[in-house]
């Protein structure tokens, strides 16, 4: 364990567009942020997006991983310290907040800010999990090259579910959506997209109930959440596109959490009931979750830290 001596003024936790967000801004004041991007998430869920059409000052759209180098190497060019690791223990109460990274380098820190972002929600069934990697994925643009002429199946009925729906009929001879409910939650744009594919077949009011096959995935069980009938229905793959959970479990019993595991922010800014402790991001929106509103938390959380350093 190395433990410096060094008392940093801000140390960031976590990348995406919170995160670097922040590194830009607290670079800018001569902060001298320390950033930990994580050791395999670096960049977020960004990394894992194709083509970002909204993301204003793009006219033309850019993909997903350019936006996050484009926003890391600004990062860099103000000075902030990227660490390529992730930090596995926070001690955030008191004037000096004690963190220590996967390294075991033990980070003594007068603020901090936490932009861990989320991570994918799953099913929840035995066979999901077994067959991860086998035919069950979260991420249609690092699998669906692996699907080609084949019939696979999506579940959910977000904007994910749309774009990843539609990433893949790309690969797949079909791709077929499953959904919950008798409608979608995803934003008109995207439903519009993905009903006008004539690749893209939809499959209302429908459950997986357990994911079929012995070394690879062969098909899954449904069942109708109407009237209870059980199906079952061959498919090579199944990605799951429903939703995210907050990356707060490191927070337990420090910062305070709503029931679904964000954290709670004082109002509009972006401060924790911890002095010194500032949250941004996925970590705490579960309303809009969009790149161009974890970046603006990210620049929030960078001011509000500038201004409490600055009274301390």
């Amino acid at each position: 364990m190395l433990v410096s001596d060094t008392i940093h003024d801000l140390v960031i936790v976590g990348s995406g567009p919170a995160g670097y967000t922040a590194g830009i801004y607290a670079g800018r004041a001569q902060l001298a942020p320390v950033l930990y991007e994580g050791s395999v998430t670096a960049g977020g869920a960004l990394m894992n997006t194709t083509e970002v059409e909204n993301f204003p000052g793009f006219p033309q759209g850019i993909i997903g991983p350019d936006l996050m180098d484009n926003l890391k190497a600004q990062c860099e060019k103000f000075g902030t310290k990227l660490v390529r690791d992730d930090i596995v223990e926070m001690k955030l109460a008191g004037d000096i907040k004690v963190l220590t990274d996967g390294s075991g380098n033990v980070l003594r820190t007068k603020s901090v800010i936490l932009a861990t972002g989320s991570a994918y929600k799953e099913i929840g069934l035995v066979n999901e999990k077994r067959l991860s990697g086998r035919g069950v994925s979260w991420c249609a643009t690092c699998d669906g090259f692996f699907f080609r002429d084949q019939e696979i199946a999506v579940v959910g009925g977000g904007d994910s579910a749309m774009e990843e729906a539609t990433f893949l009929t790309r690969f797949a001879s079909k791709v077929v959506l499953i959904h919950r409910r008798d409608s979608l939650r995803a934003s008109k744009i995207m439903i519009e997209r993905a009903t006008a594919n004539p690749k893209i077949e939809f499959v209302w009011n429908t459950e997986v109930i357990d994911v079929l096959g012995d070394q690879n995935v062969t098909g899954l069980k449904l069942r109708n959440t109407v009237d209870g009938t059980e199906s079952e229905r061959a498919f090579t793959g199944l990605f799951v596109a429903i939703g995210h959970s907050p990356r707060s479990e490191l927070l337990l019993g420090q910062v305070d959490l709503d029931p679904e595991g964000y954290v709670k922010v004082d109002g509009r800014s972006t401060r924790t009931n911890l002095p010194g402790v500032f949250a941004c991001g996925d970590l705490v929106d579960h309303t809009y979750r969009q790149a161009i509103t974890a970046a603006g938390t990210g620049c929030e959380a960078a001011l509000d830290a500038e201004r409490f350093l600055a009274g301390h």
